[in-house]
């Protein structure tokens, strides 16, 4: 039986030039590098300049996606976008960038599921290449989250940083086993009662400013390692396969401490978990692409390892994705 599968052909990020240390945080709130560290795992993280947009991020990005693929941007039908700080409220951010790459043709749009994003994006291009409608497609997270941080908040303002990452995809026939390259399943999952632990206090509808984000951290925590563990053995469940068969764990980069309870849950080694979040902090939708483009990069993740993406973030949404490389 053949199968139509989401392949990667290629890879890229982007990071703003601008490093923010844990030491110049502590000049601005009181909070300390070792505080910070002991917490959460993070130890810098980047901010985007004035005037450098998600947009901005976002293109190069897609651009270093493409060039490494070794693929023409006019070969793209599909951009898929995650972000929470779009450039505008509408149009979609997508579109900008769609337009940044010369593409002038097919479909682009963002999805908002906040740290989770990207998951949504992925499985939503998927859905698209697997049904025919598109052939290749760019799958984006991108995000300026220092653009709506309170920086009197040593809370959260510790905890975010700014940049993108990229995917390119390829629908693919493969043979129909759990042995096939590209995406091989995805799971999404939403719970909007968990709302106020994790949201921005402003919107277009009911404020009509951009807001502040805004973190209940103790209640996220309690939440996040079960539903990342709950979505990540459905992905076995559907697939047949186990913990053992991993190769590498790409989770959301948000603290260390989760994500070493979930490996831990799940009996995967720490030697198979791909860290980031000491370099970026929580880049919210683009932290699972840009750990994916560090550890592909540095010859980690090779062809044909398998895999497994995992999510949680405000809403609350939650999400996994396993893919052979």
């Amino acid at each position: 039986m053949t199968v139509m599968r989401s392949v990667v052909l290629g890879y890229g990020s982007y990071l703003p030039e601008r490093i923010m240390t844990n030491a110049e945080l502590a000049a601005k709130v009181d909070t300390s590098d070792e505080w910070i560290v002991q917490r959460t795992g993070i130890r810098q993280r980047h901010i985007a300049a004035t005037g450098e947009f998600t947009s901005h991020l976002g293109t190069h990005a897609a651009l270093a996606a493409l060039a490494n693929a070794k693929v023409e941007a006019h070969t793209i039908d599909l951009i898929v976008l995650a972000t929470s700080t779009p450039d505008n409220t509408f149009p979609a951010t997508a579109v900008q960038i769609q337009s940044a790459l010369g593409i002038h043709h097919g479909a682009a749009f963002d999805v908002q599921a906040v740290c989770t994003g990207f998951i949504f994006a992925l499985a939503t291009a998927d859905n698209f290449l697997k049904s025919g409608a598109f052939k290749r497609a760019l799958v984006i997270g991108a995000e300026t989250f220092s653009r709506i941080l309170d920086w009197q908040d040593r809370g959260t303002c510790v905890l975010f940083g700014d940049g993108a990452g990229a995917v390119v995809l390829e629908a693919q026939p493969q043979p129909g086993t759990n042995k096939d390259r590209g995406i091989l399943t995805t799971h999404l999952r939403s719970d909007g009662r968990h709302k106020d632990k994790l949201f921005v206090d402003g919107g277009p509808s009911s404020t009509q400013t951009v807001g502040h984000l805004r973190m209940e951290g103790r209640e996220v925590f309690k939440h996040a390692v079960g539903m990342i563990t709950d979505v990540i053995e459905d992905a076995f469940k559907a697939t047949g396969t186990t913990a053992d068969d991993i190769d590498w764990l790409v989770p959301h980069q948000a603290n260390k401490r989760i994500i070493d309870a979930s490996a831990k849950k799940l009996n995967i080694a720490p030697q198979k978990v791909v860290l980031t979040v000491d370099l970026h902090g929580n880049t919210s939708a683009a932290s699972i692409p840009l750990a994916l483009a560090v550890a592909a990069g540095d010859g980690r993740i090779k062809k044909n390892d398998l895999v497994m993406l995992e999510a949680m973030g405000g809403g609350f949404t939650w999400g996994s994705a396993l893919l052979r490389w």
